[in-house]
């Protein structure tokens, strides 16, 4: 199992460009300092993760 990815180390101007994106798109965006990408699910891997989401109040992100 892979350990979460290590979130970026941000300079001052880099935080302020991303929390103006944040407000204009309403997210939250997360920054990470390699290149990552969401796992390739099948639709019952899917559902899955998602009843485990239903069934735990949270919201999991599948990372490879």
């Amino acid at each position: 199992m892979k350990v979460w990815p290590e979130t970026a180390k941000l300079k001052k101007e880099q935080i302020t460009k991303i929390q103006e994106l944040e407000k204009e798109l309403n997210v939250v965006l997360v920054a990470f300092g390699k290149p990552t990408s969401f796992a390739d699910l099948s639709s019952e891997q899917l559902k899955r993760i998602q009843n485990l989401e239903k069934e735990l109040g949270l919201t999991l992100l599948a990372m490879k």
